[in-house]
This record gives C-alpha cells, sequence and structure tokens, in this order.
C-alpha cells in the first residue's frame, strides 16, 4: 500500500491532542521553508524573480509572516487579504492584487498600499480611475481563449470570467499609455493543479511572445510577466510532484529565444503559486467517532466539509494515514464521512484502510492549502484551529478554533424582544 510520511510520530501527535482538540490543521513550518528556497532557487537566474504567494490557499498572518521571510510577496485579491498583507508588514509592489467584479473600496486600499494592480477587465480601468486613481504601474490579465487548455478545476479559458481578449490586451494598453502610465506588466492564470510542467513552459512562451508582440506594435517596455500558479502537488502516492527544475529550465530557454532575441530584456519573471508552497505541508487531524455498517462501511469523523470541502466539491483525493495502523493490512473498504447534513460530505469513497475503530487517530493528508481558507458555516459547525510545527518541534497556536460566541456575534439576540411575528 502506497504511503505518505508524516512530520511527527504517533506519539507527537497524541501529546498535541491532548492540548489542542480534534479536529484541527497543523502546518510544518520547516518543509514549507525548504520548499520556499528551493522555488526562489531554481529561479536564480532571472534577475528580480518574484513568487507571490497566493493569500487564498492559506490566509493566516503566521504562514504569510514566514514566507515573507523567505522573500515572497502577497498575491491578493479581496480587501481583507489587502489587510492581512498590511498587518504583516507586505505593502508597496510585494504586494500582486489579482481580482475581478472589483469594489471601488478594493482598488482604493489596493492603491492606497502601493500594490501593483492587475486589471481584470477593460472596463475596470475607467472604473478605477474613476474611483481610486490611476497608478503609474498597471497590468492587465490575459485570457488565451482557445488558445490555451485549461482543466476541471479551473474551466476552460474562454469559459472563464477572467481576463482580457488578446484584441482587448492591445487596446488597454493602448488607453493606458494615452493616460499617462508609463510602467507595465502582464499577467495570466490558465490553469489549477497541474502536473505537466511542459505546461507551465508553453505558458510562459504564450506570454514572452505577447509581451515582443505588443511592444514593438505599441511601442511600450513591460517590467515584468507574472506567468501566475497552478503547479500542482501529488495528492495521491503514486504522484510524482512537478519537477521544478524542468519548468525553470524550459522558460530559461523561452526567455532567450523570445525575450532577449527581441530586445525585451531585462523581463522580471513572477509566479503566484499558493497549493505547491503549502499544500504539501498541512494536515488535518481528526478522531473516529462512529463506525456504521449499513449497505456500506463508514467511519464518521469529528472533521466534515467545513474543514476540509476539495473532496465533496471537486471530488478530490486526499491520502488518510492512520497513525499507528500504518503497519497493518490495509483490508477493510470505507466511505470517511462528517457529520453535515449533506450526503457528499465525505473525505474518501471505498477508501482501504486498515479496521478502524472510535477514537482512532485519522490524519488527513496536503490541506495546507484550500483546507482551512475553504471552511464555511453551514449547519452551524464551527471552524476549526490552526496549529503551527515549529522547526524547534514546538507547536504553536496560529488561529483559535471558533466557539458558538463567534458564530452569534452578528445576530441582535435583543432585538428579539422588541420583534413582532
Amino acid at each position: 500500500m502506497a504511503s505518505k510520511i508524516l512530520p511527527f510520530s504517533g506519539e507527537q501527535l497524541k501529546q498535541i491532542i491532548k492540548r489542542y482538540p480534534t479536529p484541527f490543521h497543523i502546518y510544518c513550518e520547516k518543509q514549507m521553508r525548504e520548499n520556499a528556497r528551493r522555488l526562489i532557487n531554481v529561479f536564480s537566474w532571472a534577475n528580480g524573480f518574484k513568487e507571490y504567494f497566493a493569500v487564498k490557499a492559506t490566509p493566516n498572518p503566521y504562514i504569510m509572516k514566514i514566507l515573507h521571510a523567505e522573500g515572497f510577496g502577497a498575491d491578493c485579491s479581496s480587501l481583507t487579504e489587502l489587510l492581512l498583507a498590511e498587518k504583516v508588514q507586505i505593502r508597496g509592489e510585494n504586494i500582486m492584487f489579482s481580482s475581478n467584479d472589483t469594489p471601488a473600496e478594493e482598488f482604493q486600499l489596493a492603491k492606497k498600499l502601493g500594490a501593483i494592480i492587475n486589471v481584470d477587465d477593460i472596463s475596470h480601468l475607467a472604473y478605477l480611475e474613476k474611483y481610486a486613481g490611476l497608478p503609474e504601474l498597471i497590468c492587465f490579465r490575459y485570457n488565451p481563449g482557445n488558445v490555451k487548455r485549461g482543466n476541471a478545476i479551473i474551466g476552460e479559458p474562454e469559459e472563464a470570467k477572467y481576463g482580457l481578449t488578446k484584441e482587448q490586451m492591445f487596446e488597454a494598453y493602448t488607453v493606458a499609455r494615452e493616460k499617462g502610465i508609463r510602467r507595465f506588466g502582464m499577467h495570466t492564470m490558465v490553469i489549477s493543479n497541474e502536473l505537466n510542467p511542459h505546461y507551465f513552459i508553453d505558458t510562459a512562451e504564450m506570454l514572452f511572445n505577447l509581451v515582443v508582440e505588443i511592444s514593438q506594435k505599441l511601442d511600450i517596455t513591460f517590467e515584468f510577466v507574472n506567468l501566475g500558479g497552478g503547479i500542482g502537488i501529488p495528492y495521491k502516492p503514486e504522484d510524482s510532484p512537478v519537477d521544478l527544475n524542468t519548468i525553470s529550465e524550459g522558460i530559461k530557454e523561452k526567455y532567450d529565444t523570445i525575450i532577449r532575441v527581441n530586445n525585451c530584456h531585462p523581463l522580471k519573471l513572477y509566479l503566484e503559486c499558493g497549493r505547491m508552497i503549502t499544500g504539501p505541508y498541512g494536515y488535518l487531524v481528526s478522531k473516529v467517532l462512529h463506525i456504521k455498517h449499513t449497505y456500506k462501511k463508514f467511519a464518521g469523523l469529528d472533521a466534515c466539509m467545513v474543514n476540509l470541502m476539495r473532496p465533496a466539491l471537486y471530488g478530490a483525493y486526499h491520502h488518510i494515514t492512520v497513525p499507528g495502523k500504518e503497519e497493518k493490512d490495509h483490508n477493510h473498504l470505507y466511505d470517511v464521512t462528517g457529520s453535515l447534513c449533506e450526503n457528499n460530505d465525505k473525505f474518501a469513497i471505498d477508501r482501504k484502510l486498515p479496521e478502524l475503530e472510535p477514537e482512532d487517530i485519522i490524519v488527513i493528508h496536503d490541506t495546507g492549502a484550500h483546507g482551512h481558507a475553504m471552511g464555511f458555516n453551514y449547519n452551524g459547525k464551527l471552524r476549526s484551529a490552526e496549529l503551527l510545527l515549529r522547526e524547534n518541534g514546538e507547536v504553536f497556536e496560529i488561529r483559535r478554533r471558533e466557539t458558538t460566541d463567534d458564530y452569534f456575534i452578528t445576530l441582535d439576540f435583543n432585538g428579539l424582544e422588541s420583534f413582532r411575528t
């Protein structure tokens, strides 16, 4: 049976659970830092390379602070994410603000913070000018339509709500230049959780060619291209991680033969990865509450879809380890379920596991991105704590679990006394 390795022992986990009741997410600082350094090192050839961590993946200020210390910026897509960046002292062009259907107050805060504003539609330029004023640096998001293929998670580009067509890109940069903007960048994001390294090389080639074409026809200079994110992670034990060296070497070859040859050098290279930065280094820890036998075997956990939505939303696979039973035969077939009043509240369907009993600890792997972040309060369920396993082995709570007081805080129960039915 293929397996995955945990960064803590079963005994360590028992000690953690004594202090912090399940369910909770726990992140490994050492693994995240090592991964961040690996990404920066592999793109060391690219002068001015920067990774803008996609805050939406793991919107926790402690995680953001760790990654900022490693040289990362922040890719933000909302007012709250901008405020998170500000609170951890990420400002200016260390922020890439990429949003869509953007309210005026979000543009205003992005401009106040000096963020790079990545505009999602040609009409938004006038909206930005009216409500926030134009920045000195502008970026537009390119949607290549049927030139590129998407995948099941993000959809096909021509069906996506994001970005400008090629014709609109020419028009947008023309209008921006006429309005006095002199600094330009370009962005695209067309895939999610992709394991084929050549997809990202092809994306770079596409964007580099567009940079050259627009530069030559409009006589403008681009400072950077943001190739987006979308680098996948091996959720299944038999999957191989994306070879970052292959991506880097391929992009460098395209840079040299397109950007350098056409005198568009220097052009900075940016990424906005989230999942591949933190995803493999987060774990949802839960306990078995009940074992149910009807037409199938069900292992009911104290966690539910509130704690990890991806399996229900995408049918996504997340590996499961049962600490203390790793070496036992995985010869029992279970649906691993939560307690939400939804039948798709399942972490796994027909999963082979060792025989389970109530109180068994369950660790669900690869929840460090789009795990806790996608939590919600349906059924009045409360979101779990987030813990950080420090490099020195200590465990630090970086978000406490929600309470019923948190859940009710926006309701005015006092008003019930005067409310007439």
